[in-house]
């Protein structure tokens, strides 16, 4: 069953909201639930509208994201994968995390440059090329793997 939760944004001490939106959505980490991730964004990307070639190439990051989730961090499929997406302004941040194992942070390139591409590590690349940030990790509270990517919409 996924879930979504759209939380109320922080009002800063001015006492002015900076017009934030914050979505999340909770999926268990089958492939079949990742078209929610997708239809969810769809429907965010209805707040700030957004050229249709930028908005599938969101889509496909976060397909990508969401698809390494699933694949590594949960092989037997139990378990769930959250995503959050956040609009402030002109700046799209989309979260992928999970609880999972999978991401081997000793071996791989986390931020810094492609390296050699090796077989699973298309994804990460096609995140990097579409976003302006990328950064990727362990969950806050050092279980599983959060990914997360900012993409300016002004341009």
């Amino acid at each position: 069953m996924a879930t979504v939760d759209e939380q109320p944004v922080q009002t800063p001490r001015n006492g002015t909201s900076d017009g934030a939106h914050v979505v999340r959505l909770t999926i268990p980490a089958k492939s079949q639930y990742i078209i929610l991730c997708r239809l969810a964004l769809t429907g965010f990307a209805r707040l700030r509208p957004l050229p249709e070639e930028l908005l599938a190439d969101l889509k496909l990051a976060l397909t990508e994201a969401a698809s390494n989730s699933v694949r590594h961090a949960y092989p037997d499929g139990d378990g769930h994968v959250e995503v959050r997406y956040e609009l402030r302004g002109d700046v799209l941040t989309i979260e992928v995390s999970d609880e999972g194992g999978g991401f081997d942070y000793e071996h791989e390139p986390v931020v810094d440059g492609l390296g050699e591409i090796t077989e699973g590590g298309l994804g990460i690349a096609i995140i990097r090329s579409i976003a302006d940030e990328l950064v990727l990790g362990r969950g806050a509270d050092g279980r599983g793997s959060r990914l997360r990517f900012v993409k300016s919409l002004s341009g």
